[in-house]
């Protein structure tokens, strides 16, 4: 325990040490800008940069959390999802303003700010319609400037819509297909088959978030089908001719 405790110290200095003398630059292809030096924020990739995140704001999460303001999903209350800089608020009625409030108080005492114009609002309404309480809503606020409601968004990669449907995110899965199968197609042209089908393996199929879709037409699905056999049989077609 002692060493522990004389050790701190040191890590802390350390650590303090490489954050404020930062140096980066930006590099496209093989190409690097001059470096130029960076005050604020943590290393993007760093081992260490989620845990000081964290830190950072965990007084904005307590502040939220201690609201008592929240959405039930299968027994567990839950008022905040954080994600590295990303943060989606939950409740179950308008006292979403109040989480607001508090996300803006913490926001001011850790100095951090909010880009209100990709902050955006979306309604779920519940599955019995008799229960929708109407159609339009007065806008909530962020730094006394209005949020903008939404049927549909992308977060995290994936398209979560206000229906809870999946059709969107399987389309943007589609459109996804056919841009990385033909950048494939175009940047490898001259090797061989079973370089292409090894890349397009690779590359093109990275259905990392098909777990989530629980809830698609047969119509879209079918769509998604028939774009992979479309894609994978495109280098057979390039190697034959």
């Amino acid at each position: 325990m002692t060493v522990f405790l004389v050790f701190v110290p040191h890590v802390c200095l350390l650590v303090a040490s490489w954050y404020s003398s930062q140096s980066m630059c930006v590099r496209w292809q093989s190409v690097c800008s001059n470096y130029f030096n960076v005050n604020k924020g943590v290393r993007q990739g760093g081992i260490l940069s989620p845990f000081l995140f964290r830190f950072y704001i965990r007084d904005l999460i307590f502040n939220i959390t201690s609201l008592n303001i929240d959405c039930n999903f299968a027994g567990i209350n839950v008022s905040l999802l954080a994600y590295a800089d990303d943060l989606v608020l939950l409740a179950q009625t308008w006292a979403l303003q109040s989480l607001l409030r508090a996300v803006e108080v913490a926001g001011i005492n850790i100095n951090m700010t909010f880009n209100t114009r990709k902050t955006v609002c979306m309604v779920f309404n519940p599955s019995d319609r008799c229960k929708i309480v109407g159609e339009t809503f007065p806008a909530f606020t962020l730094r006394d400037s209005p949020l903008l409601f939404v049927n549909k968004f992308k977060y995290l990669g994936h398209i979560t819509d206000h229906s809870f449907s999946d059709d969107s995110d399987i389309n943007r899965e589609i459109r996804a297909l056919f841009t990385r199968t033909n950048i494939l197609c175009r940047r490898f042209k001259r090797c061989s088959l079973a370089v292409k089908v090894r890349r397009f393996r690779t590359y093109c199929v990275c259905f990392y978030d098909a777990a989530l879709w629980t809830d698609f037409t047969i119509g879209v699905f079918n769509r998604l089908a028939s774009c992979y056999s479309k894609c994978i049989n495109v280098p057979k077609v390039q190697q034959r001719y």
